[in-house]
């Protein structure tokens, strides 16, 4: 659990901690608002389709009044041929009236924490190059590598925590995570 007290005094005070199964509903709603419609048609969602993420490694903010106000997971794959382990961040979201309330910055320090804490060695994701850069993620690792499905090259990042997890990665992003059990698979489509 992370506690952060150093918003500025106009943003409330929020904490990080792991993601419950309470969160379903408001993580999807929260997605939704944030993302739109069409946030389930993306070459990463191929990926976490039917997946759980990786264990120990999705997280909630809530606000001082208990309301999810950040959602941030990360997946399981192999990364290309080589069959090299690493993690799929995504989606991390923030609630719209939060924007630059530095929830998503938090939500991001805090997985990269976590993931480097597991052991894991790199993690990968589509999405805005330069906000990710500050966390260090950039291109370099992912020029051999690419995703399941449509997606524009210059967003597909990574981030190495072990020096050298991708070297000599190449291909195709596959899903390695566990299974969804067949009641959350339902649930998931409702």
């Amino acid at each position: 659990m992370e506690s952060l007290n150093s918003q500025p005094a106009a943003v409330a005070a929020f904490t990080i901690l792991a993601e419950d199964a309470g969160d379903i509903v408001a993580r999807e709603n929260l997605l939704d608002r944030a993302m739109g419609p069409n946030r389930r048609k993306k070459s990463s969602e191929k990926l976490r389709r039917g997946r759980r993420p990786s264990e120990g490694l999705a997280f909630s903010a809530r606000n001082a009044e208990g309301r999810l106000v950040g959602t941030v997971r990360l997946w399981d794959v192999t990364a290309g041929a080589a069959d090299r382990r690493a993690l799929l961040l995504g989606p991390l979201a923030v609630d719209p009236s939060l924007k630059s309330a530095g929830i998503g910055s938090a939500l991001m320090r805090h997985a990269i924490a976590e993931a480097t804490r597991l052991g894991h060695g790199a993690i990968l994701l589509v999405g805005d190059a330069p906000y990710y850069a500050r966390f260090g993620f950039s291109a370099d690792k992912t020029a051999r590598l690419s995703m399941p499905g449509p997606y524009e090259r210059h967003r597909f990042v990574a981030l190495e925590l072990t020096d050298g997890a991708l070297d000599g990665a190449s291909g195709v992003l596959q899903p390695a995570g566990r299974k969804l059990g067949q009641l959350e698979i339902l649930r998931a489509a409702a």
